[in-house]
């Protein structure tokens, strides 16, 4: 079974450790980090997803974002990522 996020629409410094809690509650779970929502994400959650990805990658789980909002596939190009590059699995 996969477990699913919806991200809140404000990524901020704020949003950080709640983020990073609510992700590791799921850990040794598949993953869906649902971001249709995102109107902003800030590099520290960004990092807070790269290093979720990363861990999942490592427990052979899949760690997916999908329905990315179009300013959230935009703010992740600043940043030199994508849903697919960040995740390794293509959004659905």
């Amino acid at each position: 079974m996969t477990a699913v996020i919806t991200l809140q629409e404000r990524l901020d410094f704020s949003a950080v450790t709640p983020l990073k809690t609510t992700i590791l509650g799921y850990a040794g779970q598949n993953l869906e980090i649902n971001a249709s929502q995102v109107v902003h994400m800030g590099t520290l959650c960004l990092q807070v997803l790269i290093a979720a990805a990363n861990d999942w990658k490592q427990a052979g789980k899949v760690f997916r974002i999908t329905s990315p909002s179009d300013i959230c596939e935009s703010q992740l190009a600043l940043h030199g990522f994508s849903p697919d590059t960040l995740t390794g699995v293509s959004p659905t």
